[in-house]
């Protein structure tokens, strides 16, 4: 089996049929349960019928695997139904009434809360999507279930990415890399978080995916060997003082992996947690018992040991982690948990609330856990662009973060470059706006002290304090803080914003060579206050005065309808500029297949930068003076381009092509002897001509070939692309974009 392969194999999972799920789900729910799930799933079939996934399988396919993972994480009735149905609201012509009606209005509210904002206009794609994902996280403030539904609805998507171009598989590899696989770690849920994000790496670095599985392929047998042998040594030493434990070989994560290879600029064979077990026991004296065991029998390594059940981290895990100098004298990671514990570190916040018969679920257990999400929900109503919402989101929770204490001993959670301002209106706004100073470990530290780990933080106040200073916002790392210094000089100083905020626009209006009087009409005006949420013009400028909006985003939007108008008028005088130049050079064909749909008589030209092919999907671009240029729809290079020069054009009789295209390929594999005469050869027997070759190999036995070959249409490409990927020990054949 080749490495390709073998990747293929492990991002492959088991399609669940109904019957399998209600099977899986009768484990622990009762009849009447079990019947409630399945006219969820009978309701759900109905509503979706004809509808078909992009690999031209039933629509119903995707919820019943969605239901599949909710079971598997025990979830209750009303989430799994919610599974089931989590697309109808969406994708049908089912309404939240008529969900209510027929399930409850717990069911219908948590399909809600997954469902996208998917009939409301936007500016842009990225703006939709930040408001979808600004919806969905306030629908979780609310009930966290909203957001186990929806990662156990982007694990299936992220399954099934193959039959989704390039373009979408990146976008949303992407996405779930910085949203959802974040999102399950802060909820505990290794198992999920992980998949997310192995399988995110195979669609954005194939190569370094490849490479990774390649390399723990390589000293596999040697590895696992040595973890028997270890885990033999702990379990003798484990029976002579009468300690029952279930010891395995720690799973190893690709991503993770890379990630160290990455940021740490290590080797693979530097990587500590390669060679690691898991130790679990009955109980907690149990834990550290076995602590004192390992460390007597291997040398500890100083400074790799955490405990993490005397001081849990905020997602609820709990865990000894050690590492020692193994047999051979190698580092060696071991974790030490109870069987409660290592069932929160695998499901976190879904372990809780996991379905028990006869028991009700206590939220008010989880409300210390889950208080950042309450934030969520007060930070939502104090900014109006979902976008920058979206940032500070990531910023302050999904980054590294630092653990620090009160003089009480209360651990305080930051994101890492946090100061004590961001830790005092973490623990309440008027201590932040009484703040004169900080005591850090018992010495007086400026404000713009960096925080680290295991400081014991007191905040200096005083009720004759003025208030933040405006340099507060400079310093303080956290949305949070920011925020709340804001609203501070929003409420003191609305008259003293107004004004500046009005000679900031008005300024920002003439550097675009505009007219302040002629730019705030009433037009315009709404225009603004609708998009961010306001009723008046003093209320805009209040916010620009406050920096709750720059005066650019207010200018902008402002703006907007005169710069419309402006590129309109443009557009066309460009259109003109190219069929007068056509004209002049008596260009009747520029014979090279694409037609402008629309309009004649206008120069085109392909792009040099993505290589369009007969076949293709392609767009055109009118730029200024050079006619239209022909471009792939999915090229990076027009995607931030003004959408008013896109244009339509198509290809010409593309079965009829004789012309030859150059297009250039990317090869990755595993350097081996023959590798590169034995593609050359494949591309030769294809009858195509090479116009160029290139390739390079490291240090880890990873090859990266460049090709550039004159091909006839996207058929032909496609014939050639898959003779290469049948070659034993290629990874990955892509089209390259410059």
């Amino acid at each position: 089996m080749t490495l390709k392969h073998l990747g293929d194999v492990m991002a492959k999972h088991e399609t669940k049929t109904i019957e399998q799920v209600i099977q899986s789900a009768s484990r622990y729910l009762n009849e009447e349960h079990t019947t409630f799930l399945r006219l969820a799933y009978e309701y759900a079939k109905e509503a979706h019928e004809g509808q078909v996934r992009k690999s031209g399988e039933e629509y119903i396919i995707h919820p019943v695997q969605v239901a599949s993972i909710l079971v598997d994480l025990e979830m209750d009735p009303s989430t799994i139904a919610s599974g089931f149905l989590h697309d109808v609201i969406e994708d049908t012509g089912i309404t939240f009434d008529d969900l209510s009606e027929e399930f409850g209005e717990e069911v219908a509210s948590l399909v809600e809360g997954v469902t996208k904002l998917g009939k409301i206009k936007y500016k842009s794609k990225q703006e939709q999507q930040a408001e979808n994902h600004r919806k969905m996280f306030i629908a979780m403030a609310k009930d966290i279930r909203v957001i186990l539904i929806k990662l156990a609805d982007r694990l299936h998507n992220i399954r099934t990415l193959d039959h989704l171009s390039e373009q979408k598989q990146r976008r949303i590899a992407n996405e779930t890399l910085e949203i959802f696989a974040p999102l399950a770690h802060r909820l505990g849920i290794s198992t999920i978080k992980w998949e997310l994000e192995d399988i995110s790496l195979r669609y954005l670095n194939p190569q370094q995916y490849y490479r990774i599985v390649n390399l723990m392929k390589q000293k596999r047998d040697e590895r696992v060997y040595y973890i028997e042998k270890v885990i033999d040594e702990i379990q003798n030493q484990l029976h002579d003082v009468n300690i029952t434990a279930e010891i395995s070989g720690r799973p190893k994560h690709i991503y993770s992996i890379y990630r160290k290879m990455a940021i740490q600029k290590k080797d693979f064979n530097e990587i500590y947690d390669l060679l690691a077990v898991r130790v679990i026991v009955k109980s907690i004296k149990d834990c550290y018992a076995v602590l004192g065991i390992i460390h007597t029998c291997w040398k500890p390594m100083p400074g790799r040991f955490k405990d993490y059940i005397a001081m849990p981290k905020p997602n609820l895990y709990q865990s000894l982690h050690t590492t020692v100098i193994g047999p051979k004298g190698d580092p060696l990671e071991v974790q030490i948990r109870t069987q409660e514990m290592h069932e929160i570190a695998e499901y976190g916040i879904a372990a809780h609330w996991a379905y028990k018969e006869g028991q009700s679920n206590n939220h008010e257990d989880m409300s210390k856990q889950l208080a950042w999400f309450r934030e969520i929900l007060e930070w939502q109503s104090e900014t109006n662009d979902a976008e920058e919402f979206m940032e500070s989101l990531k910023v302050d929770f999904f980054s590294d973060m630092v653990y620090v204490f009160t003089p009480n001993g209360d651990v305080i959670e930051l994101p890492s470059g946090s100061v004590p301002l961001d830790f005092a209106y973490r623990i309440h706004t008027e201590v932040g706006n009484k703040t004169v100073g900080a005591k850090v470990n018992g010495k007086i530290e400026p404000l713009d002290y960096k925080l680290k780990t295991g400081d014991i933080v007191e905040m200096l106040t005083s009720k004759h304090s003025y208030g933040p200073s405006e340099d507060w916002l400079k310093i303080t790392q956290t949305s949070q803080a920011k925020n709340k210094i804001k609203q501070f000089f929003k409420k003191q100083r609305r008259d003293e914003n107004i004004e500046r905020g009005k000679e900031l626009i008005e300024k920002e209006i003439k550097n675009l060579d505009l007219i302040p009087k002629k730019v705030l009409v009433e037009d315009n005006i709404q225009n603004a206050l609708g998009r961010f949420h306001l009723h008046t013009l003093e209320d805009l400028y209040a916010a620009v005065g406050y920096q709750g909006i720059t005066a650019q985003q207010a200018t902008n939007r402002l703006t907007e309808k005169i710069v419309q108008k402006e590129r309109a008028e443009d557009l066309e005088n460009s259109i003109i500029e190219a069929q007068q130049e056509v004209e002049t050079k008596r260009k009747k064909s520029t014979g090279i297949g694409v037609n402008v749909k629309g309009i004649d008589n206008l120069m085109v030209r392909l792009s040099k930068c993505c290589n369009p092919v007969p076949g293709d999907e392609i767009t055109g671009y009118i730029t200024k003076g050079r006619g239209v240029s022909v471009h792939r729809q999915d090229c990076p290079n027009i995607k931030n381009e003004d959408e008013n020069r896109l244009i339509e054009v198509e290809w010409e009789n593309v079965n009829r092509q004789r012309k030859n295209y150059g297009v250039d390929l990317e090869i990755s594999g595993f350097d081996r002897n023959g590798l590169l005469n034995e593609i050359l050869q494949v591309v030769n027997e294809t009858n195509t001509d090479i116009v160029a070759v290139t390739g390079k190999s490291d240090k880890n036995k990873m090859a990266v070939i460049h090709l550039t070959i004159l091909i006839q249409n996207v058929d032909h490409l496609r014939r050639i692309v898959d003779r290469i990927k049948h070659i034993s020990d290629v990874f990955t054949v892509q089209r390259t974009i410059q």
